[in-house]
């Protein structure tokens, strides 16, 4: 259905360049020459849109979803920059075209149908994904779920003034982010929140250079828009600039994305443009439209459809004839199938190896080498101190030594977070590098997504785990998929510290003792670092931010709330949990575990976070029976050492995993199975302290669902002596 229509769009034009000709005399209202190269992108992007049809009707295409309907998006591709950054919908082809045109080198053409056939050779995708994307023309790759770019528009904007106040902008003063999505989008809570912190910093005069374009096509796949309703939620956004336009009459868009780019670029304030856009086929090659619209509905897009109305203006202004119409759609029919010809012929990837490559961008010499490099930071106060005060020096160390580090979240400014950890970093560093969001995570990973592109080095707060679900979409599909679908060109630099995990005493509840990692664990690519104590957590926070700088890595630092006061470990005043401030120069490698105990030969107690102090005064105990068991605190939880795992297992023969997250989904079914499916530690006797699959409740009833050093005890002596009692 949609190939027939399809080439039907095609047919029209060809039907209007058939037409006897007529003396053109109406005034344009552009320069012929803008005019017909505008007109070029549009039809090209057709044909494009037509090939990816027919394409899939062979067997060898991929993507369906067009851009027809939505080509008076191509002003957009002509008055903006480079060096605007363009975050897009996925009905952004003639913009795409358009906006190469300054580049020789670059064949628009070409590369879609390179990505369209999901070649290796795809210039921006490597054959990952159809996306619109490219690094000389700004417009870095999308695939996201329903909105999900808009937190990281918003917080590029915003994070261009502050890159230049610290000396890392190099974008013209009147640079502006692009950032297009569909009408169904703005009802997203996504959406929302993106337009509501455009208007909150907006409103307190903060500079907010963003231009929103909504094309609006009247349909969510088969969902209607109220007619009406888009203009009214748009105009209605606080501090927003509102432009509309009829996608169709290429005059209209050209002249309102020209006054709506305006208006950005010197007020550097949010602006809508809002365009009209028509729905010329089904939502995708899949979709059957013709079962919620009418046929006169349909009838009336293709009598608005923008190419065909762009090719009307010419011919009735005398810039185009008949003849001159038909010969523009021959070449560009010979240029579309030329290279359509060309991408089929062209390699796939072949390999698990090839695919998951750009995943995570992995350099660990040089990561290390920056991590242990000395910067001269002011010495911290050398006296033992527990996890807290040790985080806290770390981010002082690291904010002296990294002049573009940006630290942000909820309260982390003169409050200095909840937990106190971030005290006095905004009056040793300013407002320009330590400041409050308002209280939305998506806004703040999507803060810290805009400013890694900024050239920031962003390390934001989520003030506890259980608050990462409310934006954990941030992590995995923009974070985490941004060097996958730029084939590595492409990164997300940013260290999320979150307070989480559960045991604290005296404040609770499911929501601030989150005891899971699941979701963390689940996304490709991403480094999970969980300390037990203070000089390992101020170790591996400089790794992770030379991760983050070295190779553009998502890295997340998940710190023990419980931990953080913890002075003791065995007795009393014993202080055995204080550690002083780790000179410049030491870090832990990812995936480096460490080991109390590693002569000890009965028992290998693996563990991370809370579970390590349990089980070292589980060790201690058990020594006394006779049970010399090591403890091995596996400090990064993504990715799990797998081997060195496996080799304590072989040296003890008995495996305990404590693990103070829930059963189910999480770090101890990774060991087991890491376990189980090498041939040389198959046999090796294994057992779990985990907690309960259930949430934690308040007060002393916690403990009732959380490992103890009593299950770990007895737990160990069942696994290590079958027969003992107790």
């Amino acid at each position: 259905m949609s190939l027939e229509r399809a080439r039907r769009s095609v047919a029209r034009l060809r039907e209007l360049a058939a037409r006897p000709d007529a003396n053109g005399t109406e005034a344009p209202g552009l320069d012929a020459a803008t005019a017909l190269e505008l007109f070029e992108s549009q039809l090209l992007c057709r044909l494009v849109d037509v090939e990816s049809h027919e394409l899939r009707a062979r067997g060898q295409g991929h993507y369906t979803i067009c851009s027809a309907g939505h080509e008076g998006n191509v002003a957009l591709g002509r008055l903006t920059r480079p060096t605007d950054p363009a975050l897009l919908h996925y009905r952004s082809g003639a913009l795409f075209v358009e906006r190469a045109r300054p580049f020789p080198s670059i064949d628009p053409v070409r590369d879609l149908l390179l990505s369209l056939v999901a070649s290796e050779d795809d210039p921006i995708s490597g054959g990952r994904h159809k996306v619109f994307g490219s690094v000389p023309l700004g417009i870095p790759p999308q695939t996201s779920t329903i909105a999900s770019h808009l937190p990281r528009a918003v917080g590029l904007a915003a994070s261009f003034g502050i890159a230049a106040r610290l000396g890392k902008g190099d974008r013209p003063r009147d640079a502006l982010v692009l950032c297009s999505f569909g009408d169904a989008s703005v009802n997203h809570s996504t959406s929302q929140g993106a337009f509501n912190t455009a208007a909150w910093m907006a409103f307190q005069h903060l500079p907010v250079p963003i231009l929103f374009v909504c094309e609006d096509n009247g349909l969510g796949i088969s969902v209607r828009t109220p007619p009406g309703w888009v203009e009214a939620c748009l105009r209605a956004t606080p501090g927003f600039a509102y432009f509309f336009a009829d996608g169709s009459d290429l005059l209209q868009s050209y002249e309102a994305t020209r006054a709506a780019i305006e208006r950005c670029r010197t007020r550097r304030a949010p602006v809508v443009l809002h365009l009209g856009c028509q729905r010329m086929w089904g939502h995708a090659g899949s979709d059957i439209d013709t079962e919620y619209r009418s046929g006169s509905e349909i009838s009336l897009a293709e009598e608005k459809d923008p190419v065909l109305c762009t090719a009307r203006t010419l011919i009735a202004a005398g810039i185009l004839d008949g003849a001159g119409l038909a010969v523009r759609i021959d070449a560009a029919e010979a240029r579309v199938r030329a290279a359509s010809e060309d991408a089929v012929r062209r390699p796939r990837l072949e390999s698990r190896a090839a695919i998951i490559q750009p995943l995570a961008p992995w350099r660990p010499e040089e990561v290390r080498a920056e991590a242990t490099r000395v910067c001269g930071a002011p010495r911290a106060d050398e006296r033992p101190r527990p996890m807290g005060l040790t985080i806290r020096a770390a981010l002082h160390e690291l904010c002296a030594k990294y002049p573009e580090m940006v630290v942000f979240g909820e309260d982390v400014a003169r409050k200095g977070g909840v937990y106190g950890v971030t005290v006095g970093l905004r009056s040793a560093f300013g407002p320009a590098r330590v400041w409050n969001t308002l209280l939305d995570e998506q806004t703040i990973l999507g803060v810290a997504l805009g400013a890694g592109m900024a050239g920031l080095l962003p390390v934001p707060e989520i003030q506890f785990l259980a608050y990462l679900h409310n934006a954990e979409d941030q992590l995995r599909g923009e974070a985490a998929t941004q060097s996958f679908f730029s084939n590595g060109q492409i990164r997300s630099p940013m260290v999320v510290r979150i307070p989480g995990l559960a045991y604290q005493k005296g404040f609770g509840g499911h929501f601030h003792n989150d005891d899971s990692l699941a979701v963390l664990r689940d996304i490709p690519g991403v480094i999970v670092a969980v300390p037990s104590r203070g000089d390992d957590a101020v170790r591996m926070l400089r790794t992770l931010v030379a991760a983050a700088k070295v190779d553009g890595r998502v890295c997340v630092f998940v710190e023990p709330i419980a931990l953080y006061p913890v002075r003791d470990l065995y007795a009393e005043g014993d202080a055995e949990w204080c550690f002083s401030m780790p000179p410049e120069g030491e870090a832990i490698d990812v995936g480096a575990p460490g080991v109390y105990g590693p002569e000890d030969r009965s028992l290998a107690i693996v563990t991370y976070g809370n579970g390590v102090p349990m089980s070292l005064r589980a060790r201690r105990r058990l020594g006394l029976e006779g049970i010399a068991a090591r403890v091995v605190d596996l400090r990064w939880i993504a990715p799990l050492a797998q081997d060195e795992i496996r080799r304590h297992a072989r040296e003890t023969g008995h495996v305990l995993v404590v693990d103070e997250c829930r059963r189910s989904g999480n770090v101890s079914e990774a060991i087991g199975t890491c376990l189980l499916e090498d041939a040389s530690t198959c046999a090796v006797r294994f057992a779990r302290v985990t907690a309960a699959d259930s949430f934690v409740p308040l007060g002393a009833a916690a403990t009732l669902v959380l490992p103890s050093e009593e299950e770990i005890v007895h737990c160990a002596r069942r696994l290590v002596q079958p027969t003992a009692v107790g």
